[in-house]
């Protein structure tokens, strides 16, 4: 049986660089409720819904199906990759550090 919204958690959580857990923690379920919406034996309610599309920076209809625009949206891919940075700065080297914020200047000429 298809999930199409367990199926969208998990491509969000893989963007956003979240895990299950992580994601439970913001949305205020546990672990194992996260898993079982993910895998279709559990359906949330309106609130754990906005809650999940709030902490995975999209919007409620996206995550139900009814709009396929949000994963392009500039806000979005803003805080997808704010996350992303925020995860793996610890293990990045100087250079690479400063490699990113180059590019992030350069970009704005």
């Amino acid at each position: 049986m298809e999930n199409p919204l367990g199926t969208k958690i998990t491509s969000l959580l893989q963007i956003n660089g979240l895990t299950q857990r992580e994601l439970a923690d913001k949305v205020g379920v546990t672990e194992v409720s996260m898993s079982r919406y993910i895998k279709g034996d559990r359906i949330p309610k309106g609130p754990t819904i906005r809650n999940i599309a709030k902490a995975l920076h999209v919007s409620t209809d996206y995550l139900l199906g009814h709009d396929d625009t949000e994963v392009n949206d500039p806000e979005s891919a803003y805080y997808r990759t704010q996350r992303i940075i925020a995860r793996n700065a610890k293990d990045w080297t100087q250079k690479q550090k400063a490699d990113l914020v180059n590019a992030l200047f350069d970009s704005e000429s």
